[in-house]
């Protein structure tokens, strides 16, 4: 990934395409204008030109546009060919261009790679565009879309400013404590102001993990007893077949998942073995497995077959439960369903369709209301987690009297390093494949 690389790729997504992007990055763009279209285009401004192939004839007829570094997205000078978008007119100008000398494909994510190396982005606001190209819901676009404008770098970037603060008060107060003008009592005045920050990055931290699991989705778990219509809600839920509906109690042996949209959260709907006393190796697998995921849902919907015994929810359910009530089309006296709708949170049936807009508007509800999207920026990634937990954890080690002032300081650099990671100011070297590899090419 040398700089003095020129790199190039498509940026537009699949063909073919009305119209399709390449993207060009480097210190010879304007060799390569001046080589394709013959001259460079003035700085942003479309110009519509032929591009020309190593014979001179025309290749495709496009606009031109420049963005001289360092003014661009990467930082470099950077060109962008809007051509044709059929598979032949592409192929021809990549070939063009992986002809002149200098000049190479680029891999995936270089373009936002070398954004962060001339200091047009850090790695918050890279994560972000990332998140923003797979999103797929509108609570995931808003997420990704702050992100990628700089809230978590902002927030970041103030706390280590006020830990620098501090740290060069307290170096001070070390170094030069025999000077006049440095007294002894500054240590007390910024230990108030850290003892602050620390618990700002606390409450920033005890969050329920809402940002990482709005990115990745939640979990929806549907249990019950076997026969309790799991699948069949499954099936009226996803408005499709996921799953297989049969009167034979156990057709359901592996947990089945379908990706559902509910007021822009995105969730993982998860049918399930059902519940009983089970005596096949299999079966009692799956029952596991229910159990188990179960345990990490963000909400739980659990069945039971109106008229019968209602199910008992597995120990070690932490998420949110709705009481489901199925079958209800199967009750004709007006008595009984009114104990029922008493007895379950509301009732239902598949094959009337009753009730299942209502389990909808109320599975919406709750997911929206935990995790929709405020003012305040949420952390995204395990790596941020952890980072934030380690300067937590530095920011109480500096604050013990006990110790010497020698380590209070040295924890308070160990703090502001944990923060500097995370925006890729410090020790981030051996991050930045992994972070850059979940773009695609031409990004």
């Amino acid at each position: 990934m040398a700089a003095d690389e020129t790199i190039f790729a498509l940026s537009s997504g699949g063909l073919p395409s009305g119209v399709a992007v390449l993207r060009i990055s480097g210190p010879d763009v304007r060799f390569g204008l001046e080589t394709l279209v013959d001259s460079v285009p003035e700085p942003r401004k479309a110009s519509l030109r032929f591009i020309k192939g190593c014979d001179g004839a025309a290749l495709d007829r496009g606009l031109i546009l420049f963005f001289p570094a360092p003014a661009s997205f990467t930082g470099e000078d950077v060109a962008e060919l809007h051509v044709h978008g059929g598979r032949a007119v592409v192929a021809a100008v990549l070939d063009r261009l992986s002809a002149l000398e200098g000049f190479r494909a680029a891999e995936p994510g270089e373009f936002t790679r070398r954004a962060f190396i001339n200091h047009r982005l850090d790695l918050t606001q890279a994560e972000g565009l990332v998140d923003l190209i797979a999103a797929e819901t509108e609570a995931q676009r808003r997420l990704a879309l702050r992100q990628a404008g700089g809230a978590l770098r902002d927030l970041y970037e103030d706390w280590r400013a006020r830990l620098i603060r501090c740290r060069a008060m307290v170096e001070a107060d070390l170094d030069f404590s025999d000077e006049e003008d440095v007294q002894g009592s500054v240590g007390t005045e910024i230990w108030d102001e850290l003892a602050a920050l620390s618990r700002d990055i606390q409450v920033h931290l005890d969050d329920s993990n809402r940002g990482e699991r709005l990115r990745s989705g939640v979990d929806i778990v549907v249990l019950g007893p076997p026969n309790a219509g799991k699948s069949s809600l499954v099936n009226a839920l996803a408005r499709r077949e996921v799953a297989i509906v049969t009167p034979e109690a156990g057709t359901t042996r592996d947990l089945i998942e379908v990706h559902l949209d509910l007021g822009g959260v995105p969730g993982t709907l998860v049918d399930t073995a059902g519940l009983r006393q089970a005596t096949g190796i299999v079966e009692v697998e799956g029952i596991r497995r229910a159990e188990g995921r179960a345990g990490d849902a963000d909400l739980v919907l659990l069945l039971s077959e109106a008229g019968g015994d209602p199910a008992a929810l597995p120990s070690g359910v932490r998420g949110h439960v709705i009481r489901v009530g199925t079958k209800i089309d199967q009750i004709d006296s007006d008595e009984e369903r009114l104990r029922l709708e008493s007895e379950f949170d509301l009732v239902i049936s598949t094959r009337s369709g009753e009730g299942i807009e209502e389990l909808l508007a109320r599975m919406t509800g709750f997911l929206v209301g935990e995790f929709s999207v405020g003012e305040e920026p949420l952390i995204t990634r395990a790596r941020h987690r952890q980072a934030l937990e380690e300067c937590g954890r530095a920011l109480v080690s500096a604050s013990l009297e006990s110790s010497d002032i020698e380590l209070r300081a040295e924890e308070l650099r160990l703090a502001t390093d944990s923060l500097g990671r995370i925006t890729g100011r410090v020790d981030v070297e051996d991050l930045l494949d992994v972070i850059f590899s979940e773009f695609c090419i031409g990004k």
